[in-house]
């Protein structure tokens, strides 16, 4: 999945508008313009499509991650330079403050079903010999299941 298309689906599920979402940016103290925004909302092959950086789409997670929970004191953490999904699945169950049985309950809503020790393996340092690569298929059935739960009336889709 490209940051561009995990960005359009937080969009929907959150039903965040474009004054919102440059308001999450700026809660990372990172300034954005409205035409940023609409560029990487744009969908790949239409005009004016523009794919977030991972340090720009980082950015915009900790300002989520700010928006939802927020600011902790002290220094706001550096955007990653480097995004895998991993890190984006981790930044969102910080975000909405989730529970490893939150997300099992999330994924077994798109009939994708996942171990407590399966899920904690993402977590883990890339080094460890426990450490798995959470791959789209998992990315996309957790904000799959995310919209299910936050946006019933659009399961239809």
């Amino acid at each position: 999945m490209t940051n561009n298309d995990i960005l359009r689906r937080l969009r929907y599920t959150f039903n965040l508008a474009d004054t919102t979402m440059i308001e999450i940016f700026a809660a990372a103290d990172h300034d954005v313009t409205q035409q940023q925004v609409i560029g990487w909302l744009t969908r790949e092959g239409e005009e004016g499509y523009v794919d977030p950086s991972d340090t720009e789409f980082a950015i915009f997670l900790n300002g989520f991650i700010n928006t939802k929970r927020g600011k902790r004191d002290g220094e706001q953490p550096a955007p990653e330079s480097k995004l895998n999904n991993n890190i984006i699945l981790m930044k969102l169950r910080i975000a909405l403050n989730m529970k490893t049985e939150d997300v099992i309950d999330v994924l077994a809503l798109t009939d994708f079903s996942l171990s407590k020790h399966e899920l904690s393996a993402f977590s883990r340092k890339a080094d460890n010999k426990h450490y798995r690569v959470c791959n789209d298929q998992i990315l996309r059935n957790f904000l799959t299941g995310l919209q299910l739960q936050l946006r019933p009336e659009a399961s239809g889709e």
